[in-house]
């Protein structure tokens, strides 16, 4: 079952808001795997929603990018269908479009950390009622500031998250710098690890930017060891970290490699959003 399957899948269950209480229970704690209780087969006539705890972070926008942990059962017979916890967490807009209205609904309104609970008859992409775990996930550094090196260029982050830098106009470094900006408190970032982000990619001399998520919207994920010098400046940071990493032209690139990188000494601004194990479960 491919991704863009399960996402339909938990995406597209509708039907009419009801005050009904399907009496099923989540426990877990935060980041964790959670628990689903009910008795099977449950019988559900409309969706039912409710907060398990609220986020205390930034609250959502709509029409912006959010970024969530999900666990979806067959509320049938409690089967689980697909999950998130154990792989890398889902980018989607907070639209109707692109959530389908009953997950839009439930989402819109909360605020980055909370959990929430879904229940909803079956629908298009899913013949079957469904139990869903939502976890929301920051889409952008949520640590403390780190105050700056004087001599590193100095970043700049407008409303929407994007980013700028302003050049030193001095000789670059010749070795690899790792300047956190932001100190996340979420999980470190182990070699091998997979990692979901936000970044932008400046050339050390103008600042001019040659690669940002920013400006594509949507956070990545991918292995760490696909881009070496990343592979090196980021283990052990934190998530919630927004780090700068100063990279000569001695570096591979790897997945960012490109002609009008040659020779140039690159900074890239990362925001680090989650981390994990791709050995942590199956797909």
């Amino acid at each position: 079952m491919t991704v863009l399957t399960v996402a339909g899948l938990l995406l597209a269950a509708c039907g009419a808001v009801t005050s009904v209480d399907p009496e099923v229970t989540v426990t877990g704690g935060a980041g964790e795997f959670p628990t689903v209780t009910y008795l099977t087969p449950l019988s559900v006539d409309g969706t039912f929603r409710e907060v398990i705890w609220p986020g205390t972070g930034a609250e959502l926008v709509d029409g912006a990018p959010v970024l969530i942990d999900f666990w979806l059962e067959n509320a049938t017979d409690g089967s689980l269908v697909k999950e998130s916890y154990s792989t890398s967490p889902t980018p989607r807009m907070l639209t109707a479009e692109d959530l389908g209205t009953d997950l839009y609904e439930t989402l819109q309104g909360q605020q980055v950390g909370a959990r929430l609970l879904q229940v909803a008859p079956g629908g298009s992409g899913a013949d079957y009622p469904t139990v869903t775990v939502l976890d929301v996930l920051p889409t952008r550094a949520v640590g403390k500031p780190v105050p700056p090196d004087p001599a590193l260029p100095v970043v700049t982050e407008s409303g929407d998250g994007a980013l700028t830098l302003a050049p030193t106009g001095t000789p670059p470094p010749d070795g690899l710098v790792v300047q956190p900006l932001v100190r996340g408190t979420g999980a470190q970032v182990a070699a091998g690890d997979v990692i979901t982000v936000q970044y932008g990619g400046f050339a050390w001399d103008d600042g001019v930017l040659f690669d940002s998520t920013w400006q594509r919207v949507l956070p990545v994920s991918f292995l760490l060891s696909d881009v070496p010098p990343w592979a090196e400046g980021l283990v052990d940071q934190p998530a919630g970290s927004r780090v700068m990493l100063v990279v000569p032209p001695s570096y591979p690139l790897g997945v960012t490699d490109g002609e009008e990188l040659a020779g140039k000494t690159v900074v890239f601004v990362i925001d680090i959003l989650a981390t994990g194990s791709p050995a942590q479960g199956a797909s």
